[in-house]
């Protein structure tokens, strides 16, 4: 069984609509309802901006997969300190000099993960100061993320991040991994839908608490248990530099699964603990993605075993909440998870809007 996610190679209700004017130099003039003009600036990213995106962030409602409270700092960390970040990728709205919203537009990695590749590429998030939203503010940021992109060779976009377009923002939003466009963040889905983007494919957020935890014990699982070791290696190396920079700073470990008959490595794992995420959630937890079982090994017992397991593990560390995302088409997986014990707990929307069709 394998769950690895990612794409390869190549519900709320709508905010109140806005009328919206264009002004002097490419400027956007919006409408209030009450008719007074707010006249909004669009440029790229500053140095000097990160307090505010901060704030723009702590503005948005609470959700349990966007980290709050967000801060400078933490900005730093998990987005401007990638080697790859580019300040025209980054749009900024500004209102009198105040930022009042943010887009972010990003490309993935070749298929080696040694450089980026920017066949593919996509609005990581969209975010408006709750008091500026329902101007078309968002529409147009969204808007000028897809010209940069088309601009530096974008045939294919897509809305939120996801892997391997998911070189920001881990750790931050979504959970384990990035899972699209969340179904708690509603706005941002209406947003990407009403500009023509279509939902191409759906992730499962799962999690399951450790307390009472026991591993299932019959005689295949037995079985397994005296004939495998299980290894955990901490801080293990990157396999490419994509890897190493869109993972860099995240406590990892990762598991393997080792056949005493086969003398070979037939399931592999990682594990990390969603920080900061998971701190604002009040619990120390832990992600498990990249759950892998040879293929000759599959339907044996051996991904029931060796999750439960490493969640055995985890439990003896002090973790007492896993999370796990997989996608809608891998019934084996959501079997498995529902088995462990996993509930669901969000969604995330998978968003694609073709370069001939925008």
């Amino acid at each position: 069984m394998a769950v690895r996610r990612g794409y390869g190679r190549a519900r709320g209700k709508p905010p109140a609509a806005a009328t919206v004017v264009r002004g002097a130099s490419g400027r956007r003039r919006g409408i209030d309802r009450d008719g007074g003009h707010t006249l909004i600036r669009y440029r790229a990213f500053r140095n000097s901006d990160p307090p505010a995106l901060a704030e723009i962030w702590r503005s948005q409602p609470a959700e349990h997969g966007r980290v709050q409270p967000m801060s400078a700092a933490l900005f730093e960390q998990f987005v401007l300190s990638k080697p790859y970040f580019d300040n025209a990728g980054l749009i900024v709205a500004v209102d009198d000099q105040r930022p009042v919203g943010f887009a972010h537009a990003a490309f993935g990695p070749n298929e080696c993960g040694d450089c980026l590749a920017r066949q593919m590429g996509s609005t990581c998030l969209v975010m408006v100061r709750t008091d500026y939203q329902g101007r078309g503010i968002g529409a147009e940021l969204l808007s000028r993320s897809e010209t940069y992109l088309r601009q530096r060779g974008a045939e294919v976009i897509y809305g939120g991040g996801i892997a391997p377009l998911n070189g920001f923002y881990l750790g931050l939003y979504g959970g384990s991994e990035l899972p699209g466009v969340l179904d708690s963040d509603a706005s941002e889905q209406h947003l990407f839908e009403s500009h023509g983007y279509r939902e191409i494919d759906r992730v499962y957020v799962l999690e399951r608490e450790l307390a009472g935890f026991r591993p299932p014990i019959d005689r295949q699982q037995l079985q397994i248990r005296r004939r495998s070791t299980i290894e955990a290696i901490f801080d293990p190396p990157a396999h490419s530099w994509w890897e190493a920079c869109a993972w860099s700073g995240l406590d990892q470990t990762l598991y393997e699964l080792t056949s005493r008959d086969a003398c070979r490595v037939v399931a592999r794992a990682t594990a990390w603990s969603i920080e900061p995420l998971s701190s604002s959630w009040g619990v120390r937890a832990a992600g498990v993605t990249a759950l892998e079982v040879e293929e000759a090994c599959r339907r044996q017992g051996i991904a029931t075993y060796f999750m439960s397991d490493i969640m055995r593990q985890l439990a003896s560390q002090g973790t007492s909440l896993v999370q796990v995302q997989t996608m809608q088409a891998n019934v084996p997986a959501q079997k498995l998870y529902e088995k462990l014990g996993f509930r669901l707990v969000d969604q995330g929307a998978v968003y694609r809007k073709d370069g001939s069709s925008a």
